[in-house]
């Protein structure tokens, strides 16, 4: 693998010439002080990962070459993660690990209990395309924009299952053994710094998509609990298997 990884907004293909962004140029030039000639790895997400040779280097942009494809493309399974957004530093660390480990798609989601009502979307997806440089993967999850919590639930997709992690459910970890092994669309479920709401534990437990998760015997941080919940749907129903 190569040292350097790059995220390009740019079509690739044998020869292709991918213009860099100021951002891009300072980083590759000022930053990692790669100079013509170098070699280094990009991806757009669509079209797998390829090496790629420095044409052109300025402090303002520059060009790479597109040289030859060294991975496929590829996408994670079919999972979203439903996060309420917490402190930014925590929210980042959410945002990393659930690239790092494998999600289609990030949603924020706003509770009766965030205590976090605003989040940057861009920001964020700057930095699940950051993770993604450093992990090796070629896929970058979409972030949606922050939507409340009952809105979303209320289109929820019929097809698609929900593994709700209850805070209220302290037990033995795992995902309910009756629930279906199935790899179709799948999303997991984290609560804010305060816990789910009656109304919203109530709601949840009756929607027939849901599937209500224990994530051990003790009370779980935000953070921590998206990790865990991330690793048990991965371990018996994602590429983990």
């Amino acid at each position: 693998m190569a040292r350097v990884r790059l995220f390009v907004e740019h079509p690739l293909g044998a020869g292709q010439p991918v213009p860099l962004s100021r951002e891009a140029a300072h980083y590759l030039f000022g930053v990692m002080r790669l100079a013509e000639g170098a070699t280094l790895a990009v991806f757009n997400g669509e079209d797998g990962e390829w090496a790629a040779r420095v044409v052109e280097a300025g402090k303002k942009g520059g060009t790479l070459e597109a040289v030859e494809r060294t991975a496929p493309q590829w996408a994670p399974p079919d999972l979203w993660l439903l996060f309420a957004p917490v402190k930014k530093a925590r929210t980042d660390f959410i945002v990393e690990k659930a690239v790092e480990m494998g999600v289609r798609r990030l949603v924020p989601v706003a509770t009766e209990h965030t205590n976090s009502e605003r989040i940057r979307r861009d920001r964020l997806q700057a930095h699940a395309r950051e993770a993604a440089e450093q992990c090796g993967a070629v896929f970058v999850p979409e972030v949606a924009d922050l939507a409340r919590l009952a809105d979303t639930l209320a289109a929820w997709p019929e097809a698609r299952r929900i593994m709700f992690c209850d805070e209220g459910a302290a037990g033995a970890a795992g995902i309910p053994e009756r629930a279906p092994d199935e790899p179709g669309p799948w999303a997991i479920l984290i609560g804010p710094e305060g816990g789910f709401s009656e109304a919203e534990r109530s709601r949840l437990r009756a929607m027939p998509q849901a599937w209500v998760t224990a994530l051990g015997p003790r009370i779980l941080r935000a953070d921590t609990a998206a990790v865990a919940a991330l690793t048990l749907w991965q371990s018996r129903l994602g590429d983990w298997r």
